[in-house]
């Protein structure tokens, strides 16, 4: 278990290949979006199903 060390984790934290900030802004921004996508169909789908109680008298 060499690598659960201090001197192992380092090493392992510096062969991490972190994101530049152009990437890390797109991956961000691609996040959001999707949530925002998603969080409006969930929304409309309640509307839908909502109105569909309503008519049927429920």
């Amino acid at each position: 278990m060499k690598w659960f060390s201090i001197n192992g984790i380092l090493t392992e934290s510096k062969r991490i290949r972190w994101p530049k900030s152009k990437d890390l802004f797109k991956n961000s921004a691609i996040v959001v979006i999707f949530v925002a996508i998603l969080g409006l169909f969930f929304f409309l789908c309640q509307l839908v199903s909502s109105g569909f109680l309503k008519l049927i008298g429920m």
